[in-house]
């Protein structure tokens, strides 16, 4: 049998071993347990040392892959003026499946990879703030981190992609710098689209789109996407302009309007929603979703029942002035 980096999910660890015709020295523990690897008899001993151990918290540079039987919950915490909280451990979260509470059984704090898609809207209302677009795009593109993975979209009467993933920050510099402002606001079908690019993708997925209007000529609909988005285990982040134009001969400030169905859609998938009145608040806006994608926990439980029904999930933590965002839902597939 020849296998690299197995994940095993032993009672309350995950322990991370290579096996190559016999195992060798499990990654994450001390070195004193190396030499009772051995042997398969003293394989079975070393199991019956961890069975009781605590949930294990892996050290930095261990990427997370998930277990059919382990729902793993990304999370954001930050604390009463919008500070990220990056050192809380497990005893600090609750996790709620339907209502009951449940242990939780893997938790990760290190930086975790990503393939992330990056919805622009390029409609006519953005002909004077594309550069500015432009600079804030590239501030997201900046924040990547070499394991991190991502493709450049635009939106207006058409909905287009870059050619593929890639992790050159050039590439995606280029696609970025290739938009050009037409047309009206086809968000719901660029989400979709991200949604199709994003299918069959390993590892986390997630999303980052702008808009500074509201979806105008869309086949798809908000609830379809919202529906993908959660089943697909995709986080959605949403970045809305809304700039002060004057109206009328009194000179009144009114305000675009943001599609509200965004807000939604982030929360439902664990993402955040972001609204700014100055294109000067972009580039920051930006900046800020890449260090939180860069600044999450995760949590992991195994369901009481796999029953093949979506699932209300609620993650709490026990410190106070504190706010965690995650995904609400999850469908415990049948085994």
């Amino acid at each position: 049998m020849r296998t690299c980096c197995d994940v095993l999910f032993v009672n309350k660890i995950t322990i991370l071993v290579t096996i190559k015709d016999k195992l060798t020295r499990p990654y994450g523990l001390s070195l004193l347990y190396a030499p009772i690897m051995n042997s398969r008899s003293s394989f079975a001993l070393f199991l019956a040392m961890v069975l009781t151990a605590p949930i294990k918290v892996l050290g930095a540079d261990t990427t997370f892959r998930a277990s059919s039987n382990v729902v793993s919950i990304y999370t954001t915490v930050s604390d009463a003026h919008r500070r990220l909280v990056p050192d809380l451990t497990e005893h600090d979260f609750e996790v709620v499946d339907n209502g009951t509470a449940q242990p939780v059984t893997v938790f990760f704090r290190d930086v975790q990879p990503f393939t992330l898609v990056t919805l622009l809207d390029t409609s006519s209302s953005m002909t004077g703030n594309l550069p500015v677009l432009r600079r804030a795009a590239m501030a997201l593109v900046a924040g990547l981190r070499p394991e991190d993975r991502a493709l450049v979209g635009a939106f207006a009467d058409t909905v287009e992609f870059s050619d593929a993933f890639t992790s050159d920050h050039a590439e995606l510099g280029s696609a970025v710098q290739t938009l050009c402002p037409n047309g009206t606001t086809r968000l719901y079908d660029a989400l979709l689209g991200a949604l199709d690019r994003l299918r069959g993708v390993s590892g986390r997925r997630v999303i980052v789109v702008f808009t500074d209007g509201e979806d105008t000529n869309s086949k798809a609909s908000l609830k379809k996407v919202v529906a993908r988005a959660a089943a697909e285990e995709t986080m959605v982040y949403a970045i809305g302009l809304r700039e002060a134009r004057t109206m009328g001969w009194k000179g009144e400030k009114a305000y675009d309007k943001v599609d509200a169905g965004l807000a939604r859609l982030a929360g439902e998938t664990g993402g955040g929603y972001f609204e700014v009145r100055s294109a000067d608040d972009l580039a920051p806006t930006f900046a800020r979703v890449a260090e939180e994608l860069h600044s999450q926990y995760v949590l992991g439980f195994e369901p009481a029942a796999f029953d093949g029904r979506p699932h209300t999930l609620q993650v709490r933590l026990r410190q106070p002035g504190m706010t965690a965002r995650a995904r609400r839902t999850y469908v415990a597939a049948l085994p």
